[in-house]
């Protein structure tokens, strides 16, 4: 059928020699991989088509990429949600604190699907939303992340972890938030292991900048995101293993946590859901240099149904009810 989409999922072994081979011959093609790393997509420029898959973002070679120049002006945005109830979202919180407190992890990423009524299409969030990073697969998902994973720029790899997240209508917000105990502590730890994964495949890894703040504005209002950057060398030919070097560093750090074996056990025992896609990455090689993303603020179909998956880094200091504001918090569209 015309209308069937028409990309083949590949395996993460096909992944890498595909993606091996297009960046040797030095060819543009968009990726996309999924949380676990198993499955996904490969797809060179000349074969991508605005009908099933389109995506923004900004290269490596700071030119903008966009498969779709069309917007659609939306008087009123219509957003309920229904998220997890309290007691539910207790029960998976205690889980991960108990295996915290058994030195099992130092930060684990917990999240939940929450169901939304919208008058948009998966589409329309594509085509309005406003993100460093968008992507759309029709009848499949839409993407509009704020959180590179990583760049790579004449060989040198840069990363751009976000931790950190409070409303910016809140007196003193960008204070509260720097100072914060628990959140100092998760920014940290994510910072750290981020640091760890870029020493697997690059040298002189270094962390650039600290703890910077940007400003995000959406359709519940303005919030406050908080970002380290750490970058690092890649030596010798890198464009014959690229393939390998991205699945090097996954699942993303700053969606799991630390230590990221043991984390992730802990997340498939308290979440008790299937991420799919959301919080894998999708990026473009544009022949010379890379750009990617965290598969974040994510919106899926379900048969008729959007879900929307969010959450947030569970630490011993982390306090109940706050975890489970954020995790609604991030419901939300980005827009300018």
């Amino acid at each position: 059928m015309l209308d069937q989409f028409p990309y083949k999922t590949y395996n993460k072994q096909q992944i890498i020699q595909q993606i091996n081979r297009l960046s040797v011959l030095q060819k543009p093609f968009l990726f996309i991989i999924d949380y676990k790393a198993e499955n996904g997509f490969v797809i060179e420029e000349c074969e991508l088509n605005e009908q099933f898959i389109r995506f923004q973002l900004q290269t490596a070679s700071g030119e903008q990429q966009v498969l779709s120049n069309n917007s659609k002006a939306t008087n009123k945005i219509e957003w309920r949600i229904n998220p997890i109830e309290f007691e539910n979202y207790r029960m998976k919180f205690d889980i991960v604190q108990t295996q915290i407190q058994q030195g099992n992890s130092f930060l684990t990423n917990l999240t939940q699907p929450t169901e939304i009524e919208t008058n948009l299409s998966l589409l329309d969030l594509f085509q309005i939303g406003s993100a460093k990073y968008k992507l759309w697969l029709k009848d499949k998902f839409t993407v509009l992340s704020p959180e590179c994973f990583v760049k790579i720029t004449d060989g040198v790899i840069s990363s751009f972890p976000m931790k950190g997240t409070i409303d910016a209508s809140i007196p003193n917000a960008e204070e509260i938030i720097l100072n914060d105990p628990k959140e100092k502590a998760e920014h940290a730890t994510i910072v750290d292991l981020i640091r760890n994964d870029l020493s697997m495949v690059a040298e002189q890894v270094e962390v650039k900048r600290y703890r910077y703040i940007d400003k995000l504005r959406t359709n519940k209002g303005e919030l406050l995101q908080v970002s380290s950057e750490i970058c690092g060398r890649l030596t010798g030919d890198y464009q014959e293993t690229l393939g390998e070097i991205i699945f090097a560093l996954l699942p993303a750090g700053s969606i799991c946590g630390a230590p990221k074996p043991k984390t992730l056990e802990i997340i498939e025992l308290a979440e008790g859901y299937e991420r799919k896609f959301y919080s894998g990455i999708f990026g473009y090689f544009d022949g010379k240099n890379l750009d990617s993303a965290v598969m974040i603020r994510f919106v899926e179909q379900n048969n008729n149904k959007l879900i929307f998956k969010s959450g947030g880094g569970i630490t011993s200091l982390s306090e109940l009810i706050k975890e489970y504001d954020e995790l609604i918090q991030k419901v939300y569209v980005p827009f300018r």
